[in-house]
């Protein structure tokens, strides 16, 4: 299991570090660009919108093709897009192209481009670890890895690009598609090879989200989700407006926050919840009232310590949530299906961050509280979900029967 995960586990961290990279420059480089805050956010939400749309294809792809292509092929467009992304910027600050050519040109690379390739890489290592594990416990803990990988993303990926933006604005441009590239070739060497395609009467049946025994599951991971988006994209106005800060200490404010908020994250996903062992149920029945009480505090915080705190208790909550959320639609379901409820569990995720920084913001302009006490309701109906709902209960028992056969 070591042996087939840890490629995948490198992949993930690396191609999410090349992803967060950017994020330091986004906003300066928008205007040196002369690009509107809107046209900045709609390459975001484009981006989150292909993502959702590519992930449960390349899930179905992952069943049919083999491991090996899909990843490729995801590497390939990540490289492809990432790359583009550079030479649009390039070529909009040196004046050759206005405005508008450029935000179409950043729309096919950062969004499209991108969006698909990064799509493959989540997919791939959820898949994976459906299929290399055979019990809820050992599944729960490498699911649970594959988060740290992204969140550890989160911790590295800014910290290098805004150390590399010191030297010029650039250069994490030019540095991000260098590593997926890289990955590449080391996918090659490290990743067996492609499985050939199984004839149509021996492929799995197809699952669709709106089945009875998966559709709560998918619904809990999006209220999840949607409660982390509403406030993740409202959190510097938060800090500037309730501190009174101006835009260089709200920065500064706001890394801290997030710093610590992803040092909490990975280590809850990459250190407790292996250690805990605790099935699926346990975690998002744990995991989701820590993150009501978090939203609580946030609703109240008026300090950049209460701030912090909340964000520190909202990573513990979630780190201990999502990990039961993407392993409990892998349990009910079949080992050749894997690939496709990867696919449908990532498109969820992605499906979040298309609607959630749109109506947080929107939320934020009529009560600047209200995304707050909106992530408030979200969690608390995934809460009520894993109690109610007959789906909820039976999480785990399909593989018990698969391990038993």
């Amino acid at each position: 299991m070591r042996k087939t995960m840890t490629p995948l586990l490198v992949t993930v961290l690396v191609v999410y570090s090349a992803q967060q990279l950017l994020m330091p420059i986004l906003a300066p480089l928008s205007r040196e660009l002369s690009l509107t805050e809107t046209q900045l956010g709609l390459v975001v939400t484009v981006a989150a919108a292909t993502l959702t749309i590519a992930s449960p294809l390349w899930g179905r792809a992952l069943d049919r093709l083999g491991l090996r292509t899909v990843l490729l092929a995801g590497l390939g467009l990540a490289t492809s897009g990432l790359a583009g992304f550079a030479a649009v910027a390039a070529i909009g600050l040196d004046g050759t192209s206005g405005p508008a050519l450029t935000f179409g040109l950043m729309l096919a690379t950062r969004s499209l481009l991108f969006g698909a390739g990064i799509a493959a890489i989540p997919v791939a290592a959820l898949a994976v670890a459906g299929t290399v594990t055979t019990n809820e416990t050992d599944r729960t803990r490498v699911v649970g890895l594959v988060g740290a990988a992204q969140g550890l993303s989160l911790v590295l990926g800014p910290a290098a690009g805004g150390t590399l933006a010191l030297v010029s604005l650039m250069l994490p441009l030019y540095v991000a598609p260098v590593l997926p590239l890289l990955l590449a070739g080391w996918v090659l060497t490290a990743v067996p090879g492609v499985t050939p395609a199984r004839p149509e009467a021996e492929r799995p049946a197809k699952i669709r989200p709106w089945q009875a025994h998966l559709w709560p599951l998918f619904a809990i991971g999006f209220l999840l989700y949607l409660s982390l988006s509403l406030v993740q994209v409202i959190i510097g106005f938060l800090v500037a407006d309730r501190l009174g800060l101006d835009p260089q200490a709200t920065a500064g404010a706001v890394g801290v926050v997030l710093f610590v908020s992803g040092l909490v994250l990975v280590a809850v996903q990459g250190a407790v919840v292996p250690k805990l062992g605790w099935p699926a149920r346990r975690l998002l029945r744990t995991g989701i009232p820590i993150t009501i009480a978090a939203f609580a505090l946030l609703a109240l915080a008026g300090q950049l310590w209460t701030m912090t705190a909340a964000f520190a208790v909202l990573s513990l909550g979630l780190g201990l949530a999502i990990p039961g959320f993407t392993t409990a639609p892998t349990l009910a379901v079949g080992p050749d299906q894997q690939g496709s409820v990867a696919g449908l569990v990532n498109a969820t995720i992605g499906a979040t961050f298309v609607a959630g920084p749109l109506l947080g913001t929107a939320l934020y302009e009529l009560q600047p509280v209200a995304p707050v006490l909106a992530a408030l309701g979200s969690v608390t109906a995934a809460l009520g979900l894993t109690w109610g709902a007959p789906a909820a209960h039976r999480i785990g028992e399909k593989a018990v029967a698969s391990a038993a056969g």
